[in-house]
């Protein structure tokens, strides 16, 4: 579904430097794999270059077998528009509109007719929780409430893939663990095909997978069985071994 090859990234400069080097990966129509290291390792750069949103210096990604570095600037802006949905840390919503014309903006954009859109709003926003706030504006309500919007926006035209990049950053451990119970109901009842960017261990034991990389490079890849809480224990002695602070990692508890 996702395919990955010899990604590598170059930022030229007066240094030049290498934020990326041959990293090689598939995701499975289905999967929900997480993506971590430490700070400064590349999981940025590599998300940007999936959401087509930086170049890669070389390799090559493939989407359902089609490389969108290929495309003309405005087809690669359909090809992104019409595959991807993005949730962020920071929601990426417009203050001046509704959580409900935030929400269906992809939709709007590809002209969808007035029922399709008002059907598929309701549907998805029963389903996160959110149908009573819809007509609220970003500063009236909560951050888990805002993410909620955000995912929805992100689901609303059933993109291929679903970007997530730090999605519990700016929330609490409550509204995390809503958010976080969502992203897995979502691949679980949908299928959709999920990539998350996170520091968060507790938040990538949610996934089926997690890949590490550090210095740019791929470190690690583990995969989760029949216990979550198994899966969190090794992901924080991957992390401990990746470098950082050992007992601030084996403080956490899930949530």
């Amino acid at each position: 579904m996702l395919r990955v090859t010899h990604l590598s990234k170059i930022y030229n400069g007066k240094v030049p430097y290498r934020a990326l080097t041959d990293v090689s990966f598939h995701i499975e129509k289905g999967e929900f794999v997480g993506i971590m290291g430490p700070s400064g390792s590349g999981k940025t750069t590599l998300l940007n270059m999936i959401a087509t949103i930086d170049k890669p210096t070389s390799g090559e990604v493939l989407l359902n077998r089609e490389n969108p570095f290929h495309l003309s600037r405005s087809k690669m802006a359909l090809f992104r528009r019409r595959n991807l949905g993005f949730v962020f840390q920071d929601f990426n919503l417009l203050d001046t509109m509704t959580l409900a014309e935030n929400i269906v903006v992809p939709l709007a954009l590809d002209y969808y007719n007035i029922q399709e859109i008002t059907q598929r709003l309701q549907e998805v926003t029963r389903k996160l929780g959110i149908s009573e706030i819809l007509d609220k504006r970003t500063y009236e309500v909560s951050g888990g409430q805002l993410q909620r919007a955000a995912i929805a926006r992100a689901i609303i035209h059933s993109p291929a893939l679903l970007l997530a990049d730090e999605p519990t950053g700016n929330l609490d451990s409550k509204a995390s663990r809503v958010v976080m119970e969502l992203l897995e109901t979502i691949n679980h009842e949908r299928g959709t095909t999920m990539m998350m960017v996170t520091h968060d261990p507790v938040a990538s034991s949610y996934c089926d997978r997690v890949l590490f990389i550090k210095d740019g490079k791929f470190y690690n890849e583990i995969q989760r069985g029949e216990s979550r809480q198994v899966f969190f224990q090794q992901i924080l002695d991957v992390l401990a071994l990746l470098g950082g602070n050992t007992n601030d990692l084996t403080s956490l508890t899930l949530y």
